[in-house]
């Protein structure tokens, strides 16, 4: 299933192995991922990243996404639906990554508001949730922007690039709180 979610500022569309080069520039920044466990610093990371999604993408697990901000007319990074549970309703917004110079503008905002509303609305789902590390405030504020209720906190569960054991907290949002705060 091919989405292409769009408004007045991003436009999302699939990210594969024909147009993840784009995002080369963008992944190279220095410390761009570290509350990351995942490596997309080199083009070769990077395309073995991108392969990983596409797999979990074959297996119903996943749908990636390029980002491209149309104010800045550049491609800005990457984001995912991720740990799709299509039984229960339930899947994850993660794998978020945007460069630094698109941080801070809104983008991440209305990326993940399209990306709300399409989950809820055209695809059904009653929960969506996001794992962020404790450590990382702005993307903890970001979601707790959007209405989402911190849930629990993983305590040393992911190891990191430079080998750091983090703590996770887990972020979800219900569908009728999600139409009652934005629509």
């Amino acid at each position: 299933m091919e989405i292409i979610l769009e408004n007045e500022r991003v436009k999302l569309s699939p990210l594969n192995l024909e147009n993840y080069q784009y995002l080369i520039p963008v992944a190279s920044e220095k410390k761009l991922v570290q509350y990351s466990p995942s490596d997309i610093e080199t083009p070769q990371a990077l395309k073995k990243y991108v392969s990983a999604a596409l797999e979990q993408e074959k297996q119903k697990l996943a749908i990636p996404f390029l980002i491209y901000d149309k104010q800045i007319e550049k491609y800005a990074g990457s984001t995912r639906y991720m740990n799709i549970a299509w039984t229960n309703k339930v899947l994850h917004i993660g794998s978020t990554w945007i460069g630094k110079e698109f941080q801070g503008t809104g983008l991440n905002t209305q990326m993940k508001k399209l990306m709300l509303d399409y989950a809820f609305t055209d695809l059904d789902f009653e929960k969506v949730e996001f794992r962020v590390d404790e450590r990382n405030s702005r993307s903890r504020k970001a979601v707790e922007k959007l209405g989402c209720t911190l849930e629990g906190i993983l305590r040393k569960d992911v190891y990191l690039l430079d080998g750091f054991k983090r703590n996770t907290c887990c972020y979800g949002l219900l569908r009728n709180e999600w139409m009652v705060d934005y629509n």
